[in-house]
């Protein structure tokens, strides 16, 4: 889930009916389960929020205060930045809270409050949306960043041809690491999913809820099945889109996802070939893949603009992968310079997904600190080494630079655990959603967390290659997202290995000939793709 980290302070992303189910009021607190943990919250003191966004939707904003150590909770307290849009039915319809999560692990989540009125029907109206940057991101205090110009421009090729490529690349993820065992103390050791999933529940209590409603995107999706195993109890509603793979976490997953994503970037050459009247890029996939490496090997020795490499040229690719949502910016710069030598396209799209400066590392630094700790990486190099050549042989677009992405952790400095065994055989009806060809989250993870989840449905958006996208204007797939939250009825299951509901994907545009070639970047308020974007943060 690479870093397309999106510039959303133009969107106003400053930091700082039907038949209701049975009516769950703001219940006070019950007594403590069995797993619950030790720790009782003060309560949250709300205030205006400083996004301009979100206060234009009135909500509120606040920090919770949780232990910096769960296994001392009298201990180093940090705080948690939340945000609430409450909810607008009438008080007899009142359904709890949705807590949030966008996904990454690094993410910041705490403008993701507005997702509710993205669900059709006014199903959205029946909750209290939250949205929480997780410890250690974003507003949250303290917020983890190591070196701001980790992602500068031009960095060394990706793939390590070279002995001394390799060596400069293992250098610089030794270093990045070094940076960030300095600057994190003792968060490092306090920040894998468990310890997150232990905030989700202090922040249910914090809410005086007995239990909580739940809606995660991509690593969001894994925050949500611990959670449903270690609080089964506590798990009204949860909804799970784009699941990751509880078997693989981490170091097979993201092998996983090179072969993936190699299979969607040649998808999206296809589609770029089926418009070479706008683009003039080659007519045919395989004509356009050539130029693609053409220009990559190209950029070696002599960088767009100066400034964009090999690695970044990649990089800009990388969204395409992800989703339908900004292929015609991607093409459109991609055209731009092939054709008349413009590099500003590619200038922003890079710019929009790496910041450059003090701080603005800290989603890495966070998909980091709980990749490297939620389990143990392979110590030995030479595992590594064998393992991603094999991938790039088959998958050469995004292997060597997602092994680089995650090669800090072969030097981290958190502890390491165990990662929990994801069993929701006592969680009740979740809803889980996957398009087929999602890359990030290949859909095999969606049907294995459906073997676990036995009172789970999943709807799938047969053909699709975006990564999370639900509420994003496909009735089909939105529409049982709001029954399931007004009633809570899902799909019927099927038996065997299968989705339980099968609705269109996400179409792929269909770009006007005169599509400007310049990338456009932000709008003027939050809008769902400023939302899409958010949920890809870092590494989705």
């Amino acid at each position: 889930m690479k870093k397309i980290v999106a510039v959303l302070a133009a969107a106003g992303f400053v930091v700082g009916g039907a038949v209701l189910a049975p009516v769950v009021s703001a219940a006070p607190q019950a007594k403590p389960a069995p797993n619950q943990v030790n720790y009782d919250p003060a309560p949250i003191a709300w205030g205006t929020c400083a996004s301009p966004g979100l206060a234009r939707r009135g909500a509120q904003c606040g920090f919770l205060e949780v232990p910096l150590d769960y296994a001392k909770p009298a201990g180093t307290k940090i705080k948690l930045a939340v945000s609430r849009i409450a909810a607008k039915a009438p008080a007899e319809q009142y359904q709890g809270v949705m807590i949030t999560n966008p996904g990454g692990p690094g993410g910041s989540g705490l403008t993701l409050s507005v997702l509710g009125e993205y669900v059709p029907n006014g199903a959205g109206e029946f909750y209290d949306w939250i949205g929480f940057d997780p410890r250690g991101v974003g507003s949250s205090q303290p917020a983890l960043a190591c070196d701001g110009t980790y992602f500068a421009y031009n960095r060394p090729f990706y793939v390590p041809a070279t002995s001394k490529l390799e060596q400069t690349w293992l250098t610089r993820s030794k270093n990045y690491a070094k940076a960030c065992d300095t600057a994190g103390g003792d968060l490092l050791d306090n920040v894998k999913t468990t310890d997150t999933v232990n905030d989700i529940d202090v922040l249910r209590k914090a809410l005086k809820q007995d239990k909580i409603n739940y809606y995660g995107f991509s690593y969001g999706t894994y925050l949500g099945q611990v959670y449903a195993t270690l609080y089964p109890e506590r798990v009204r509603r949860m909804v799970l889109d784009g699941n990751v793979d509880p078997r693989k976490v981490w170091y097979q997953a993201n092998l996983d996802q090179d072969v993936a994503f190699d299979r969607n970037i040649k998808i999206y050459f296809d589609w770029i070939a089926k418009n070479d009247a706008v683009y003039h890029l080659g007519k045919t996939g395989r004509q356009v893949e050539a130029k693609f490496y053409g220009e990559q090997l190209k950029f070696i020795g002599k960088p767009a603009g100066g400034i964009i490499g090999p690695d970044e040229w990649t990089d800009i690719f990388l969204q395409a992968g992800y989703y339908v949502f900004g292929w015609e910016d991607v093409a459109n710069a991609f055209s731009a310079w092939v054709n008349d030598g413009d590099y500003s396209g590619l200038k922003a799209l890079y710019d929009a997904s790496n910041g450059q400066g003090p701080g603005t590392d800290n989603g890495f630094a966070m998909y980091l600190a709980t990749q490297c700790t939620d389990v143990q990486w392979p110590t030995s190099w030479t595992k590594w080494q064998i393992d991603n050549w094999i991938t790039h042989i088959r998958a050469p677009f995004e292997t060597w630079g997602n092994a680089w992405f995650n090669a800090p952790c072969l030097y981290w400095g958190g502890k390491t655990g165990k990662p929990v065994t994801v069993d929701g055989s006592k969680a009740p009806p979740v809803l889980l959603l996957s398009e087929t060809l999602d890359a990030a989250t290949p859909y095999e993870g969606s049907l294995e967390v459906r073997s676990r989840f036995p009172n789970s449905a999943l709807i799938e958006g047969v053909g699709g290659t975006t990564h999370s996208g639900s509420l994003n204007g496909i009735p089909c797939v939105d529409d049982k997202i709001a029954e399931y939250l007004t009633t809570g009825k899902l799909p019927a299951r099927k038996p065997g290995k299968r989705s339980d509901a099968q609705c269109d994907p996400l179409p792929q545009p269909v770009p006007a000939a005169a599509t400007q070639r310049k990338a456009s970047i932000a709008g003027s308020d939050i809008t769902r793709a400023d939302i899409q974007k958010l949920i890809l943060g870092v590494r989705g």
